[in-house]
């Protein structure tokens, strides 16, 4: 038996490795993405516009200006002299902020009262705004905290604030680890899928069918080609984190690379699933196309699953792309152990469970 899946592993290698189009679009796709998305898939904001409509014009208020225009979130400043020259800039997109100072903001300043500035921001990009405010907010407590420390006030409450694992809130910390998900994804839905369509297509289906290999053997041979694509991207992308981004890796790559083999049968169900569904290769690759975008967009990737409703997070719970972002994440930057990543770990083996059940239920049926 164990020859038969062999010689049928070596086939599958053998046609995604035979020429050198077929190797390179194993490779280079990783390394753009490796290139891109740790710059531009980014919640930071930089390089924007900051808008000041300073009703008071005392020094307190000039030193908070220029206190601004130092933030690393705004590289222009526009000055209005009034509301309308404010409302245009923020109606044509010139400034994503504006700071209005009030009349009287430096007296209350200078006695030591609570201040109150307004900030206006372009709601068509609400989180870019919103996390500009959130560095204005901190540059005016920080120089209202300096007044009264200068002045021999007592200084208001503050929460100081430490970030565990990212210390410096450097995203590409977010980003690399949940590559090595979401590559793999693709890769092992694509291989998996495309494999039976391309059989079909080929006519090579009925040789396999009158070979002396089971439904369930010949599952497990185009499997394994699925786990080594994967498990290849996955370390070169480890890599590229590690040596080139400077992420420092604190857990163990073997229970990395041990948790991948669930994240990788869950996978191999789906994309099964979708094969004994789908005749020809662009059914598959429509299939495959179909799942992967709402897996991402529902993954904790690009939003807290948190913040879903209720009804969606359930639904949520059979993605396994959610489970093992959190799972390469925790070894990744937290350095977990296995006994804090098995919660993650049993919903992807029951994922795995009813995806294989269904497909091979599927693929007998086809059969008969």
């Amino acid at each position: 038996m164990l020859s038969r899946i062999a010689t049928l592993v070596r086939k599958e290698l053998q046609a995604l490795l035979r020429d050198r189009q077929g190797r390179m679009l194993l490779i280079v796709p990783v390394l753009l993405q490796l290139a891109v998305f740790p710059f531009a898939a980014t919640l930071e904001v930089k390089n924007n516009t900051l808008g000041v409509l300073n009703e008071d014009g005392g020094p307190e208020a000039f030193e908070l200006v220029a206190r601004f225009s130092q933030a690393q979130a705004f590289t222009g400043m526009l000055l209005f002299q009034n509301e309308a020259e404010m409302r245009a800039a923020i109606e044509s997109q010139r400034a994503l902020v504006v700071v209005r100072f009030p009349a009287g903001f430096s007296r209350e300043v200078a006695a030591g009262r609570a201040v109150t500035l307004q900030a206006i921001l372009d709601g068509r990009r609400s989180n870019s705004g919103q996390v500009a405010t959130g560095y204005l907010r901190r540059m005016l407590q920080d120089y209202l905290g300096e007044r009264n420390l200068a002045s021999g006030r007592p200084a208001n409450s503050e929460i100081v604030v430490r970030h565990w694992y990212n210390p410096n809130l450097d995203y590409v910390r977010h980003i690399i680890p949940s590559l090595v998900a979401i590559i793999t994804t693709i890769s092992t839905l694509v291989v998996t899928s495309l494999s039976i369509a391309r059989e079909r297509e080929q006519g090579t289906f009925d040789q396999l069918l009158v070979s002396p290999l089971t439904p369930g053997m010949i599952m497990v041979g185009k499997a394994i080609p699925a786990f080594f694509v994967a498990a290849g991207q996955a370390s070169i992308i480890v890599a590229a984190g590690v040596f080139v981004y400077r992420i420092p890796f604190q857990g163990s790559l073997l229970l990395l690379y041990a948790s991948m083999i669930f994240y990788i049968l869950a996978l191999v169900g789906i994309g099964f699933l979708i094969s004994s569904i789908c005749s020809t290769q662009q059914q598959a690759f429509l299939g495959v196309f179909s799942f992967i975008m709402p897996a991402i967009l529902l993954s904790g990737f690009p939003s807290p699953v948190e913040n879903m409703p209720l009804w969606l997070q359930y639904i949520d719970w059979f993605n396994p792309l959610q489970h093992f972002i959190v799972v390469v994440k925790g070894v990744f930057i937290k350095g977990l152990g296995p006994t804090l990543i098995v919660r993650s770990l049993w919903p992807l083996l029951v994922i795995a469970l009813l995806t294989l059940s269904a497909a091979n239920w599927l693929f007998r049926r086809r059969l008969n």
